[in-house]
């Protein structure tokens, strides 16, 4: 008999500030619904969304005095933040098509040197086939091929991952429900 595990129960982040004007960065000119969050405050969200991560969708609370409440209602905290965390995961998103053609022309290059250094080998080792000093450059010439091959590797190995997971979380914290709470 098998068991049904429940689903997932919301992630909830929490936020407390003093003042609607403490989320978001103080130079960015955009109208409030367009404005980028302030980096500590972006950096303790994502933290936080990182640490309780379950999986389910996100709930972020956010706490603010009674009045402030009330002006982040009229002016749209929850679309604002929505709206950020929708620009972060497209610039994101750009980031990894970057790395992505960054890759593919380093794998190239990659493949290509790897080429000659196995030509350069084998050309070593039939020139010169009793000599220490020739096998030698011959291997050390095959191990170069191979580390011009590394940061490709690196790339689609483990990079891409890395940003593809934070893009989803950036993805999933746009679609948090927001909650206001006063203090």
């Amino acid at each position: 008999m098998s068991r049904i595990s429940p689903p997932p129960r919301e992630a909830v982040v929490e936020v407390r500030i003093r003042e609607l004007g403490q989320i978001f960065n103080s130079l960015d000119p955009s109208p409030f619904t367009e404005r980028d969050l302030d980096d500590e405050a972006e950096a303790y969200i994502v933290g936080w969304a990182r640490e309780v991560d379950t999986g389910a969708p996100f709930r972020i609370v956010v706490h603010l005095p009674e009045g402030e409440v009330r002006s982040a209602r009229e002016r749209g905290l929850e679309s604002a933040i929505g709206n950020y965390f929708t620009y972060r995961a497209g610039m994101l998103e750009r980031d990894m098509r970057d790395l992505l053609r960054v890759g593919r022309w380093s794998l190239g290059m990659g493949i290509a040197v790897l080429a000659v250094c196995m030509g350069l080998s084998q050309t070593l080792r039939t020139a010169f086939p009793h000599s220490a000093l020739s096998q030698l450059l011959a291997e050390g010439i095959i191990i170069f091929g191979w580390v011009a091959n590394w940061r490709p590797a690196e790339i689609f190995l483990y990079d891409i991952w890395a940003i593809r997971r934070r893009v989803d979380l950036y993805h999933r914290l746009a679609k948090a429900q927001i909650e206001l709470k006063s203090f």
